[in-house]
């Protein structure tokens, strides 16, 4: 297959914006990175996606926020890379997700594909996860299999693990590069919350978006009952593969001042992820830590204490981790277009190798 452009984009549960990133790929093995940035959000559209959030239907100002903050974020990555339409094969479009509840069947993911190709000239491809789930997956996660890919040259067994809004980890057994890439020894699942819960502690109690650094939580000290109360949820005994909404947990540190909130949430980041040892056939010889929870010192701190192996960020490798999700969905869309599977039975617990997405062509 020979190489193609495509341009994925992804806007996380965490709703710290919208990432763009152009990839020159196969579908396959062979994978170019290009050029990334990230988009925010205004501050009116996050809070009509965000009054959205944990129901099954969006509001018609919600949808409009997100097709417009994305049709302006991929504008502006065009022309900042002097890119024609004509010259990008495929956009990967993923959406804004505001729900999802696997065990019912459910998924939803906000946002106007057919509009933004009519608006930028270019195919795109979106609802990469509905095909999964009717056919019995979870619909999640969708990146291991590009991890899988990235990750041909390195020893394994590996875990690429995932701190956005939700947690999510691939690992990764030995690769063959003659074979195809679903071929790949995997397992993925979510582990747990991540920066979701702590991000809305500290806007609550603060204001600010996130805890830079971890230096609030740092100062704290964690309620381990309350973390060890959280860990007895049904989701950490339930085998893999399987995923979680933003709200699954209603891990509220009301009654605690913000510091030791923050550190109680950040503790239970780490000790869920922990908890995912529990399911891997072997022991990953090296973590890399990938989102926005790899700029938090203090999670991963934590992390380097409980999982007995090293952990880092992604850029150890050369991977850009901010852009690693989008350069995911460009490079599922080249799939897409090649009828490749999407997602596995150990990714997503789909029965079979899956296909997904949903096609839209500029007229």
């Amino acid at each position: 297959m020979t190489l193609r452009t495509a341009i994925g984009t992804m806007s996380g549960t965490s709703l710290d914006g919208i990432d763009v990133a152009l990839i020159r790929s196969d579908g396959a093995w062979r994978i170019e990175a290009g050029s990334a940035r990230t988009c925010g959000y205004s501050a009116s559209q996050r809070a009509a996606v965000r009054a959205c959030l944990g129901r099954g239907k969006a509001s018609e100002a919600a949808v409009a926020a997100v097709t417009d903050a994305h049709l302006a974020a991929l504008r502006a990555f065009l022309a900042a890379e002097g890119l024609r339409p004509a010259e990008v094969d495929w956009i990967g479009f993923h959406g804004q997700t505001i729900f999802h509840d696997p065990e019912n069947g459910v998924t939803v993911q906000i946002g106007d594909a057919r509009a933004l190709a009519q608006a930028v000239g270019i195919p795109v491809v979106s609802d990469f996860r509905s095909a999964d789930m009717r056919r019995g997956g979870q619909g999640a996660p969708l990146a291991p299999l590009f991890h899988a890919a990235l990750s041909a040259g390195l020893d394994k067994p590996l875990a690429v693990l995932n701190l956005g809004g939700v947690a999510n980890v691939t690992w990764i057994g030995a690769v063959r590069r003659d074979g195809a890439v679903e071929d790949t020894p995997l397992l993925a699942f979510d582990t747990g919350p991540a920066n979701a819960l702590l991000d809305d502690w500290m806007l609550r109690t603060t204001g600010a978006a996130f805890d830079t650094n971890g230096d609030t939580a740092a100062r704290g000290t964690a309620d381990t009952d309350r973390v060890a109360a959280w860990l007895d949820h049904p989701y950490f005994a339930t085998e893999p593969p399987k995923s979680l909404d933003r709200n699954t947990f209603d891990a509220a540190v009301d009654g605690l001042g913000t510091a030791d909130g923050a550190a109680t949430l950040a503790a239970f980041c780490v000790q869920s992820a922990a908890r995912a040892l529990d399911w891997m056939p072997d022991r990953p010889r090296r973590w890399l830590v990938t989102g926005g929870g790899r700029k938090n010192g203090f999670l991963m701190d934590g992390l380097r204490r409980v999982l007995a192996a090293p952990v880092e960020p992604v850029e150890a490798v050369g991977w850009n981790g901010d852009a690693l999700e989008a350069q995911a969905f460009g490079w599922l869309a080249l799939r897409v277009a090649d009828g490749l599977p999407t997602s596995l039975p150990a990714t997503t617990g789909v029965p079979e190798s899956t296909s997904g997405g949903v096609i839209d062509r500029p007229d």
